[in-house]
């Protein structure tokens, strides 16, 4: 499989038995739909993202999907909007640059803070 990124080799990592791919070039993660949750909830999975952010030049990459070549959204995530990521709408397979899981696995505690106060405001607004 080729990196949507920058078209290097994807190669295959297990941690704990969850199978994912990083790229040969620029060091982005590739998860099939939900590995990257359940690797979050694993420890010491953050190594498996050793490298720092790089920087991949606009239109390297195919910015397709590995799995099934269809185009990648980006998307954001909740609760950490500073971390974008691209994914699948086919396959739900979801794409970190290097540097990104392992911002994702640390969520600061400001982050969590703000995560549940937002759902206590959400539910007081229902009331």
């Amino acid at each position: 499989m080729k990196c949507p990124k920058c078209d290097s080799e994807l190669k295959p990592l297990t941690h704990h038995g969850v199978e994912i791919e990083r790229c040969s070039g620029c060091g982005g993660q590739w998860f099939d739909a939900f590995e990257h949750e359940e690797l979050k909830r694993l420890g010491g999975s953050e190594k498996i993202d050793y490298s720092t952010k790089t920087t991949v030049p606009p239109g390297a990459g195919s910015g397709r999907c590995p799995k099934d070549q269809q185009p990648l959204f980006v998307m954001v995530v909740a609760g950490q909007p500073h971390i974008s990521y691209e994914s699948c709408g086919v396959c739900h397979g979801v794409f970190f640059d290097a540097g990104e899981f392992k911002d994702f696995k640390e969520e600061t505690f400001g982050e969590r803070l703000r995560a549940v106060f937002g759902i206590a405001k959400a539910a007081q607004l229902e009331g």
